[in-house]
């Protein structure tokens, strides 16, 4: 099993924070699903890029889904919990394996999000009428968090680079 430094593990829980904070300050609801836009997935997708895979679907899955209890919706964050782990991890594991651009791994993180939605709303809350409803605010979701995330990335590597947090 790999070892996980103190600083990583500081930054994991500081980036599921952040992810919660940003996904509660700001909520357009969506009246079709019962759901809401928000812009906690920036926050998600740079931390994927900052830091892999993992802390990515972490921060991701357990930021997004506390933002959820918090604001009221616990019936999704189990729903969230997967979906958007699988939207940091994604992104993560792109940027490690692959010469795609950073807002490309963001995209398809986004993409991840968007039909993990559509399946969960179709297939467990809703139905895909219903679902179909938020998948587009959703994609738009999903875009925008990763054309941010790209220019937020470069920043935050920088401040991390300079004071060795990474």
């Amino acid at each position: 099993m790999k070892s996980i430094s103190t600083k990583k593990l500081t930054m994991i829980a500081m980036f599921m924070a952040l992810t919660t904070v940003a996904t509660m300050v700001i909520q357009i609801p969506i009246p079709a699903t019962k759901g809401y836009l928000n812009v906690g997935d920036t926050v998600v997708i740079a931390s994927a890029l900052l830091m892999g895979k993992m802390a990515g679907g972490l921060v991701g899955g357990i930021g997004s889904a506390l933002a959820d209890l918090l604001s009221g919706y616990g019936y999704y964050a189990p729903i969230t919990l997967v979906v958007k782990g699988l939207e940091g991890f994604v992104a993560g594991l792109l940027h490690e394996k692959t010469r795609l651009s950073f807002v490309l791994c963001g995209l398809a993180g986004g993409v991840v999000m968007a039909v993990g939605y559509l399946l969960a709303e179709g297939f467990i809350l809703y139905n895909f009428p219903t679902a179909i409803a938020s998948f587009v605010p959703n994609l738009i979701q999903g875009i925008a968090g990763a054309l941010l995330a790209d220019i937020l990335y470069p920043v935050l590597n920088r401040a991390m680079s300079e004071k060795g947090a990474a």
